[in-house]
């Protein structure tokens, strides 16, 4: 049976979309792994011949509706997505839960499992992308350089000039209880 792998990426961000892959290898593919620990050029480099070479689904989660469903659901909504979609496979998601789903995890599958790093290369990659295309549209966060995760420069715009549209306002962030947001 083929292994399908599963990972996300967007997660922990304060800003933009969750965006979840899956991923059915149609061959071997040299240099696969974890897509944080690869650097942006390798992960274009590998995204294209992943798409090339596979047979694969990625999910998208507005920040609407992670504030509206919770981060939980909406990973649970597209791993359900998943098994209809690859039902002849074995699914591996990358992590220790599987939301009730029935699927197989792992934790670090996504730099042990050729397939759960493909799908993590898909996620990361096509998300960052579309962070770097809002960087244009609400100018002053920084999105294509941070791609909507908390870093000090995120947090700081987000103090000069509040959420923009794209911001996931069910996200609590710590900062706001220090002097950057007073």
């Amino acid at each position: 049976m083929q292994i399908c792998g599963i990972d996300e990426a967007g997660r922990g961000a304060l800003a933009g979309p969750l965006a979840v892959a899956a991923c059915v290898l149609k061959r071997e593919i040299s240099g696969l792994n974890d897509s944080k620990k690869l650097t942006a050029k390798r992960r274009e480099k590998l995204f294209k011949e992943v798409a090339g070479s596979s047979e694969f689904l990625i999910v998208y989660f507005s920040n609407e509706q992670i504030d509206r469903l919770g981060l939980s659901e909406c990973l649970r909504r597209a791993l359900r997505l998943f098994k209809a979609h690859f039902a002849d496979c074995e699914l591996l998601y990358d992590g220790n839960a599987n939301y009730g789903t029935g699927v197989k995890t792992m934790v670090g599958a996504d730099g042990k499992v050729a397939q759960v790093s493909a799908a993590s290369i898909l996620a990361k990659v096509s998300r960052d992308a579309m962070m770097t295309a809002w960087d244009g549209v609400y100018e002053g966060y920084g999105f294509a350089a941070h791609k909507g995760y908390g870093t000090k420069a995120h947090l700081s715009a987000i103090a000069a000039r509040g959420y923009c549209d794209i911001h996931r306002k069910s996200f609590a962030i710590k900062a706001r209880q220090n002097s950057l947001f007073d």
